[in-house]
């Protein structure tokens, strides 16, 4: 059915402006609703991002990168951060593609409706104006005839004389022209006013009006439009958020509560044997116990039996020793407490010192990286099995460093063969720097590799003994230049207020009341190093002793 504005609607010009003006507010109200669902669509997306990121697994947190359930809510975070993205990427294009798009729109149709209206307003003024003007010619028309009638009957009653009878006749006349004057601008008026009036109603109205009519058809086909890449922009992330729920739902299948439980009994099974039967104590004999000479020198036997290891810096080891159960006659009256665990540099800083410091000063950095980081050297805080598998992750982690290090000098190494033998290619003494810092990467990893070996008493933490007896004769260089360093000199002496058994390696025992040699003093860790004679060196507990520093030394210090 075919509808024209301008013959349908010819007589609704207000109407039409009020409903025009009505569809611009319209299409601004509707431009308005697309940014605010974008802003929506950027705070969801933001507080998404925000939320994955609160809940993401923390790289420091070991535990969570075990489990497969631990797995799949990472994996559904990392998701979630995806979704995220697509939902900023639908807020930028409403943004983008629409909303600009329907404000720059909207100000030209303004302007467009605007001129057409002022078209049909001025045709408006026109058609008014000839009515006006056809108006006026009817009425003095009308007046003019009125009074040349009203002049022929006042001629026909009154019989005058021949001199007034020729004055009534010339005013009677004179009335008659201008009344026929008045007939013709009247049909002048009217013949130009039909005509104007035909123009409005069948040229100037239609043309006017059906521009006004296309201009409505084109701002509703411009929202139907917006509309449509509304929803074609949801339409292509529709995809990529598919893709993402069908990965959570992948994440959430890939858990597996058996492998998990299995999982649990790696990290936290201790390896010890199950508590024996509780044998009977008999208390109708009383029996007192105390340390005797023998027992002292069986101790120092078995001190000098662990000081021959292979291992030149195991007199380090300073594990931290019981306190005594009681203190002995003569002491303080309070048993002392075990020495404080202290933060320690990490070895991979150790390392560093050791490769950019001389030959004396390698040797001190090499008791420094015996001593160990945060936690003992030999894992000797964890059960066995922990232990075990820490020492092994240990060990395969210095296996791979070294195994990078070989494979880049091995490549200098045929670089500089390349550069021996065409001279043109390079300079071969260029590549003896990067030689030597490989090397020196080398060796010390090496030595921390032997370190790890020989915290095994059996030597089971490695499956590969090969490798195990290769990186113990790499690091023999090392221990043959410590078994030559001249002892330390002492800084004073000590006097023993308990009793001490040196059990682990790198302590030393004593007895109460005993004078030594101080050698090192307490760095902080709450062990001092002293010495015996020549051959018999280690450490005690500082609250175990007594100190007198000489005065030549930094100061005179007593710990108690």
């Amino acid at each position: 059915m075919s509808c024209n504005w301008g013959t349908e609607l010819w007589d609704q010009f207000d109407n039409l402006e009020k409903h025009t003006s009505w569809g611009i507010d319209f299409l601004e109200r509707y431009t308005k609703f697309v940014k605010e669902r974008a802003d929506i669509e950027l705070s969801y997306a933001k507080q998404i991002r925000s939320l994955s990121k609160k809940y993401h697994p923390k790289r420091s947190r070991e535990d969570e990168s075990r489990f497969t359930w631990c797995l799949a809510f990472a994996a559904t975070l990392r998701q979630l951060n995806e979704v995220a993205v697509q939902r900023e990427e639908l807020a930028d294009s409403l943004n983008t593609q629409i909303v600009c798009e329907l404000t720059r729109y909207t100000h030209e149709l303004k302007t467009e409706r605007k001129t057409h209206f002022q078209d049909g307003r001025r045709a408006q003024q026109h058609i008014e104006s000839s009515w006006k003007q056809l108006e006026s010619s009817k009425r003095r028309f009308e007046r003019d005839c009125k009074e040349a009638e009203r002049a022929q009957h006042v001629s026909d009653r009154i019989d005058l004389d021949s001199k007034t009878d020729g004055e009534k006749c010339s005013s009677q006349l004179v009335k008659q022209q201008a009344a026929e004057e008045s007939r013709k601008d009247y049909v002048t008026s009217l013949n130009q006013f039909n005509q104007d009036q035909h123009q409005h109603y069948h040229t100037l109205v239609p043309v006017i009006y059906q521009r006004i009519q296309d201009m409505e058809e084109r701002r509703i086909e411009r929202i139907c439009e917006a509309m449509r890449s509304s929803a074609e922009a949801e339409r292509k992330v529709l995809p990529v958020v598919s893709r993402c729920l069908d990965a959570m739902m992948d994440a959430a299948e890939s858990t597996q509560p058996r492998m998990d439980t299995r999982q649990v009994v790696e990290v936290y099974k201790s390896g010890f044997d199950p508590p024996g039967d509780v044998e009977f104590e008999d208390y109708s004999a009383t029996m007192r116990r105390s340390i005797s000479e023998s027992s002292y020198l069986d101790n120092r036997t078995e001190g000098r039996r662990h000081s021959r290891k292979l291992w030149p810096f195991i007199r380090k080891n300073k594990p931290p020793p019981p306190p005594p159960t009681s203190p002995s006659p003569g002491g303080v009256a309070s048993s002392p407490q075990s020495p404080p665990p202290v933060s320690r540099e990490p070895i991979t800083q150790r390392l560093n010192d050791l490769m950019t410091s001389g030959s004396r000063t390698r040797k001190q950095c090499l008791r420094s990286l015996k001593r160990g980081g945060s936690s003992p050297a030999d894992c000797s805080h964890l059960p066995p099995e922990q232990r075990r598998k820490k020492l092994q992750t240990r060990i395969n982690n210095i296996n791979q460093e070294i195994q990078r290090e070989r494979e880049q000098r091995d490549a200098l190494l045929k670089m500089r063969e390349v550069y021996e033998h065409s001279p043109q290619m390079g300079d071969a003494g260029s590549l003896e720097p990067r030689l030597e810092e490989t090397l020196n990467i080398i060796k010390p990893t090496c030595l921390s590799l032997s370190t790890c070996l020989s915290l095994s008493p059996d030597g089971s933490y490695t499956e590969d003994h090969s490798a195990e007896l290769h990186f113990k004769s790499r690091s023999s260089e090392f221990d043959d230049d410590f078994d030559d360093e001249e002892p330390l000199p002492s800084i004073g002496t000590c006097k023993s207020l308990y009793p001490f058994q040196g059990q682990n390696e790198g302590t030393l025992s004593m007895v109460e009341g005993e004078l030594l040699s101080v050698v090192e003093e307490d760095k902080g860790d709450g062990w001092t190093r002293v010495r015996r004679n020549l051959e018999e060196e280690g450490y005690v507990p500082t609250s175990y002793i007594k100190v007198f520093l000489d005065s030549s030394a930094k100061g005179a210090m007593t710990y108690i």
